[in-house]
């Protein structure tokens, strides 16, 4: 079971970044994949999430309106299109899988996760 993150990098505020998480060996499939963030000297953030039998998505407040998670199943991955970048959105940013049932009000809770990536750095410079 992996879950690799990538695509972060140094992006100049209002800019844009694309995020991928992809999912391998999960045979028994999984419930849900999540995108958290943690800033320096802050606690993990949820950020948003996608349901995989229904395809429900949730936003963190800070981020509803610019950013956008979807999926491509044939790929095994979920995406983090993040659009109009504020230096506030600087983290690390991890993507999370669950299997265990996922109801509105925990599909961005970490606890509800038990597979992480590695976490790739988004800077965004004012």
């Amino acid at each position: 079971v992996q879950l690799q993150a990538y695509g972060g990098g140094l992006v100049q505020t209002g800019g844009s970044l694309r995020l991928s998480c992809v999912a391998s060996g999960f045979t028994l499939g999984y419930t849900a994949i999540g995108w958290f963030r943690q800033a320096p000297g802050q606690e993990r953030e949820g950020v948003s999430c996608i349901r995989n039998r229904d395809g429900s998505t949730k936003y963190a407040e800070s981020v509803k309106g610019r950013f956008t998670i979807s999926r491509d199943n044939t790929k095994n991955t979920v995406y983090l299109q993040m659009n109009s970048l504020k230096p506030v959105d600087t983290a690390v940013y991890f993507c999370a899988a669950s299997r265990r049932g996922i109801i509105t009000s925990t599909m961005l809770d970490s606890d509800a996760y038990g597979y992480w990536g590695q976490g790739t750095l988004v800077t965004v410079s004012s």
